[in-house]
Parts: C-alpha cells; structure tokens; sequence
C-alpha cells in the first residue's frame, strides 16, 4: 500500500504538466497538493482528473481568506468535487466559515498558521505582534483548533509544539518546508528532514521542487518514502 504520508506539491504552470508528472511518478505517490500557482492552469480540472480517474488523494492548497459569508460559499463550492484537504488562514473566523461551507463532506479543513517562508523581520515588515515565532505559530492552531479546524499547516520546527496542545489530540499537522538532507532550501525558512518531521509528530509532509525537480521524480519521491519508512 502507498504510504500517503508524503504529498507531492505539483507546483507546476497547467494541468498537462501536472498530469505529465504525476503518470512519472505513477503508484509510488498517492496523495497530490494543488495550489494557487497552478488555479488558472487547470488546477481544479487536475485534482478532479487524479482523484476520480486516478484514485489519488487530493490536497487543494487555496489558502482562502475573506469575510465569513464569502468563504463559506467558496468552500461549498469546492467541497462537491470530492477532495481531501482544504487550505484556509487559521483566523477563528474563517475556520469557522469554512467548516459550514464543508459540512456533510469529508473534506478535512486545515488553517494556515504562519506561511513557512516567513520568519521574524518579514512579520514585523507585516505589523505582526512581537513574539517568538514558534510561539505565534503555536497560539494561531491553538486557536484554530478551538474554531473546528481538523488541522493545520506548520513548519517542521514547530510541529512538537503544536503536537503537545491539548487541542491538538485527534487532529492533523501538515508540513510543507520538507526537505530531504542536502537539498537546496529554496524560499523556504523554517525546514526539516522527512524523518525529523515525522518524529516531532506531523501526519503529512509536503515536498515539491525536490522531487519535481529531479531528473528522475520517481527515484527522488521513493528516496523520501523509504526514509519515511525507515524514521533516519
């Protein structure tokens, strides 16, 4: 059985592309993000394509913030293709909105806590209360979980953090900032090795470039599973 725990961001421009990649990686990957970047591109004509055709998991990374009214009807809407993970900001009440807008659905809601591509200085550049960022992170699913969220997205660097929340029992962390031992960071600030992720109690990591990059996407996405696997 595929070991669902590693996401595969398609962070590519259309669908063909994504379609392209995810026929490369075939049955090792059984679980896919889309997100904003790929939206315009036949985003959601992919998720629907690799969930129903494909039997794949699908994760769309929307990231939705607006008025309570407003994300509960875009939450509707995308509840009736039949996905798995919804990306909402972690702000009580959006969560709330969009647990509305899924209701009588599976499709599990995940609030945003702070991206991970942000550390201090950029949170003061955005007014953002003086605090430990970990801190932050750690009260914003606090907070979320309180509102209904079923989880929420965190670096690997605060994940036994928000783990050891009382809120926290029951619930998913989803962690994108993954990267495999020597990869390059790219925009990303606040990173861990799969494993590391995995034993400071995150569900399921999010890789992209590393494997999509690779020139052989399969062997890459294998090498991250079996280090899932073997927890080094």
């Amino acid at each position: 059985m595929t070991d669902d725990r590693l996401i595969v961001a398609l962070d590519v421009p259309n669908a063909l592309q994504a379609l392209a990649l995810a026929q490369r990686l075939g049955d090792a990957v059984s679980f896919y993000k889309i997100g904003l970047g790929m939206l315009t591109g036949g985003g959601l004509a992919a998720a629907n394509e690799l969930k129903q055709e494909h039997g794949k998991r699908i994760f769309l990374d929307m990231k939705l913030f607006d008025i309570g009214a407003t994300v509960e009807a875009a939450v509707r809407g995308l509840a009736q293709f039949d996905l798995d993970f919804l990306t909402v900001h972690g702000d009580p009440h959006v969560v709330r909105a969009a647990k509305e807008g899924a209701a009588g659905k599976d499709l599990k809601i995940l609030a945003v806590t702070i991206l991970t591509s942000l550390d201090r200085a950029d949170l003061d550049a955005s007014l953002i209360k003086p605090g430990d960022v970990a801190e932050l992170v750690a009260e914003r699913a606090a907070r979320a979980f309180e509102a209904g969220a079923d989880g929420v997205i965190a670096s690997p660097q605060e994940a036994a953090m928000i783990r050891a929340l009382p809120q926290a029992k029951g619930r998913l962390i989803v962690t994108p900032g993954v990267r495999p031992a020597g990869a390059a960071l790219g925009d990303q600030k606040r990173v861990a090795t799969p494993a590391q992720a995995l034993r400071d109690g995150v569900d399921h990591i999010v890789v992209g470039r590393p494997i999509w990059q690779a020139q052989d996407p399969r062997a890459a996405a294998q090498a991250i599973l079996d280090e899932l696997a073997s927890g080094r």
